[in-house]
């Protein structure tokens, strides 16, 4: 049926769950299709939308976007909200300004909690429990997850069992599951065989017909009777189904079949990332990451890291197989694309679903992290999930951060205006950012790093374009400063606090990361 026909049954005040990320999977023309319905009719009202990652990407995939209509949302449980500023309007997403204008209820949770928090949905369970995310936003100690003063409800507890604390996420049944997959045949049995990801969409559909709802499932074609293996979700559990043979696989990319590995792209005709202060940071990092290693690579400053890689010609040939790596999302080997095009891969070698994914992360099976960081304060919290104009929830961030040994924050010193020179001599900070990110105290607590390293055990390292930190059981300490800088000057002058110590001798960054050419492949550390 069309879209508009498959929406019509929504009634007011359900609760709707619908999986994307960013523009991936997203099924976008069901969810236009529903906002579509309210703007004409007033109707439904005063849904409950639930997103475990931020679905659509506020420009060419709105996503949930679509739905962000007063009246027609309520309340928005999400893993991550999307914050671009639209490069054709100039303007944030519409969802934005609803959470800044405080016109609906908003709660973002960790995406590894929203993802599993699905399956005791579907199990009919009282809630999910967990340890991580205890000390973070997400703890009803520091706001339980809410984002706007409307959000007055407790959605998440803390208890605690056998003289241990926890979270615990009291379940609630959905009405309906709005999924995406590339084809159905004459039965409803769903395959994703050229979609990159799978995300929460098997999850989302078993919880909603375990609820007593009913699943909508947007795909790019109908086809004949296929093999039983390639069926991902029966069609028992598939009411409606939209037919969309023009959808995106995301913004300004139509189809791509190197996203899958139905074909496969020579990892050295990849644009190498332009050179820049996030180059410079990508290098450093890049020097990290060890052989046989699985590493993980987060959103932002990060994600540059394997396309570094792949230019200093440590991917080429067999060689690729040494640095095993993934992100959130479920996409393993190949190398994951910056920028909105971030969590699917180009050749991955295999494509898990969003919640046996979050079972690695969680597992601890991911050795080696590379997130971005927005804030880092004086008590060792790391902020990523709320800052200025800025509301993007935590993503994977927090599970990340809380079941990964090694641990690497990764971004520039100061932002919005840092101006900085370099080359063969180093670097030269011709204008510091107007903000700066070492303050005292974070606008959000998405993880406490400086917990992390002295009460599990793990490492962490701050690395930016001037200066790079180990995190100690004590605070910061500076261990390396860029060739051309002054400690004093463009280092401790640009943090609200001081480190614990300054390292003796204190060494200099390689002089090779602020060089035009490819830097070696590996930079001495």
């Amino acid at each position: 049926m069309s879209a508009r026909e498959a929406v019509e049954f929504i009634p007011d005040n359900a609760t709707v769950a619908s999986a994307g990320v960013i523009g991936w999977v997203t099924p976008d023309a069901v969810l236009r299709a529903l906002g579509e319905r309210f703007a004409e009719t007033q109707g439904p009202s005063d849904l409950t939308f639930y997103f475990p990652c931020g679905t659509g990407d506020a420009m060419g995939i709105k996503g949930m976007d679509h739905v962000a209509r007063e009246g027609l949302m309520k309340r928005i449980v999400s893993g991550s909200f999307i914050n671009p500023v639209d490069p054709a309007t100039g303007k944030r997403p519409e969802l934005m300004r609803l959470v800044r204008e405080n016109r609906i209820e908003a709660y973002s949770w960790p995406i590894g909690a929203s993802m599993h928090w699905l399956r005791e949905v579907a199990r009919k369970s009282p809630g999910y429990i967990t340890k991580v995310g205890l000390g973070t936003y997400a703890d009803p100690l520091n706001g339980g997850g809410r984002f706007t003063e409307k959000a007055e409800q407790d959605l998440i507890r803390r208890i605690s069992l056998d003289g241990e604390d926890y979270l615990f996420y009291p379940t609630w049944p959905i009405d309906v599951a709005i999924i995406r997959a590339s084809s159905a045949d004459e039965q409803g049995n769903l395959s994703w065989e050229d979609e990159p990801l799978t995300t929460a969409n098997l999850a989302l559909a078993i919880a909603a017909k375990a609820s007593g709802g009913r699943v909508i499932a947007q795909v790019r074609r109908i086809v004949g009777k296929r093999a039983a293996s390639q069926v991902r979700l029966p069609g028992i559990f598939v009411d409606r189904i939209v037919v969309d043979p023009e959808m995106m696989m995301t913004t300004d990319t139509p189809y791509e079949s190197a996203y899958f590995s139905g074909t496969r792209l020579a990892l050295h005709n990849l644009p190498a990332p332009p050179m820049s202060l996030d180059k410079i940071i990508a290098r450093r990092v890049a020097a990290e990451v060890r052989r046989g290693e699985l590493a993980i690579y987060g959103f932002g400053a990060a994600t540059d890291v394997p396309l570094v890689m792949a230019e200093q010609g440590l991917f080429d040939g067999e060689e690729m197989l040494d640095y095993p790596a993934t992100t959130e999302h479920g996409a393993y080997g190949g190398i994951v694309m910056p920028g909105w095009q971030f969590s699917a891969n180009i050749n991955p070698d295999a494509i898990v679903d969003g919640l046996t994914q979050f079972d690695v992360i969680d597992g601890g099976l991911c050795r080696f992290a590379a997130l971005s960081f927005a804030q880092f304060d004086s008590r060792g919290i790391v902020n990523v999930s709320k800052f200025g104009a800025a509301n993007p929830g935590a993503g994977g961030f927090i599970d990340i951060a809380h079941n990964t040994q090694r641990l690497v924050f990764a971004g520039t010193f100061t932002t919005a205006g840092l101006d900085a020179a370099y080359g063969p001599e180093g670097l030269t900070v011709r204008r510091e950012g107007k903000v700066r990110k070492f303050v005292p105290e974070a606008d959000s607590i998405t993880y406490n790093v400086l917990e992390g390293v002295r009460d599990r055990g793990q490492s962490a390292r701050i690395i930016t374009e001037r200066a790079v930190f180990d995190v100690e059981a004590d605070g910061l300490a500076l261990v390396e400063v860029a060739p051309g800088i002054d400690v004093r000057r463009d280092v401790l002058e640009q943090m609200d606090f001081a480190p614990a110590r300054i390292a003796e001798p204190l060494q200099k960054m390689s002089i090779e990361l602020f060089q035009s050419a490819s830097a070696p492949a590996k930079v001495a550390v």
